[in-house]
């Protein structure tokens, strides 16, 4: 599912409009990015949480070339299901 089924979905459930159901669908997506930058934890019950990993640099290597460098630090957002979402696709 991508974000514009999302929104016809929720549209057509909560009998709303297309345009009302985009708008919190943004709302949501808009608030989590605002947390998850801010370094906060994003959980939704049932679902799952999401963070932000942070790792350290390190010397790594060129594939291609063979040539040593350093990958600079880096923050990546990291999703774990909740035991309520594992359940339901181990059951599935």
């Amino acid at each position: 599912m991508n974000k514009s089924e999302l929104i016809t979905t929720l549209a057509r459930s909560a009998n709303i409009t297309e345009a009302e159901a985009s708008l919190y669908v943004e709302t949501f997506f808009h608030e989590m990015r605002k947390a998850l930058v801010d370094g906060k934890r994003v959980e939704i019950r049932g679902f799952g949480s999401f963070k932000i990993k942070e790792y350290a640099s390190y010397t790594g290597r060129n594939p291609k070339t063979g040539e040593i460098v350093t990958v600079a630090p880096k923050r990546l957002p990291f999703f774990r299901p909740g035991r309520d979402l594992k359940n339901l696709i181990n059951d599935a």
